[in-house]
């Protein structure tokens, strides 16, 4: 085989390659962009929420027990992260979150270290504030916003009777939720 008739299967191996690696960089974008802009989905959070942004101030967050889960993002470096959470609303309509295990998960660190977050219910992003609860009584509260909630939105659970008494405090965390 002659010099000349090896360089254009040389040219054309190139340019496959060059398609491939094309292809897969676009694959690759697509599959970042979908995950940042649509999760998070099930337990794989995401990235940026999307929605109508709501600029007026809540103040009776009861409409939130009916979604089955919120999502949260809070601010981390470089990209913001966002998950499902349970969150549930008081009979006076305060608004809390709910984590099982919290301590060190990225998103509790997060809203420890900068409270500003970004709340979705449904197709609707709020911006708020988050305060992690720490007194007992306000704890009791957003503990059995949780079990009503459970119990009338998904018709009960076996393993939460209404009367489970809330975890130990390192087992479960709550956040309170405000509008800013």
């Amino acid at each position: 085989m002659s010099a000349a008739s090896y360089r254009p299967r040389a040219r054309v191996g190139g340019a496959v390659l060059t398609i491939v690696v094309a292809v897969l960089f676009v694959v690759g974008v697509v599959a970042f962009l979908t995950w940042f802009f649509y999760c998070p989905c099930e337990r794989t959070p995401g990235g940026y929420l999307l929605g109508s942004e709501v600029r007026e101030p809540v103040e009776d967050w009861r409409f939130a027990n009916e979604v089955r889960l919120c999502q949260i993002q809070v601010r981390t470096r470089p990209l913001p992260h966002s998950i499902n959470l349970n969150c549930m609303a008081t009979d006076d309509g305060d608004l809390y979150l709910s984590c099982a295990s919290c301590d060190g998960k990225r998103w509790s660190t997060a809203a420890l270290e900068d409270p500003r977050a970004r709340l979705r219910l449904d197709d609707e992003v709020f911006p708020v504030m988050l305060t992690w609860v720490t007194d007992p009584v306000l704890k009791d509260r957003a503990w059995q916003a949780r079990i009503d909630k459970i119990h009338v939105l998904r018709g009960g659970d076996p393993d939460e009777p209404p009367d489970t008494p809330r975890p130990p405090d390192e087992e479960w965390w709550t956040f309170r939720v405000v509008s800013r």
